[in-house]
């Protein structure tokens, strides 16, 4: 079962620092989806900026939403915070 998202950080170039209930932290790069309508929007670098966790995933206005299971794994291991 995928950890629940406890924290997110945008960073620059669409990518995104997440935090997972296990401690994890992963980098997921959110480029490839713009493309897709449902992401669409955050093409908007300061909609892209307001990311915060709801309901343990990643999510913006707009009811745009990512799946944890897709941040976990296809992120990028970034470490382990205690």
């Amino acid at each position: 079962m995928t950890p629940d998202v406890v924290e997110v950080k945008a960073l620059p170039e669409y990518t995104l620092l997440v935090r997972f209930a296990n401690g994890e932290l992963r980098r997921f790069d959110m480029r490839p989806y713009l493309r897709y309508p449902a992401f669409a929007h955050l093409q908007d670098p300061a909609l892209f900026q307001s990311a915060h966790v709801q309901h343990g995933t990643v999510a913006w206005t707009n009811d745009i939403d990512v799946s944890p299971d897709t941040l976990y794994l296809r992120g990028e291991t970034a470490g382990v915070t205690a």
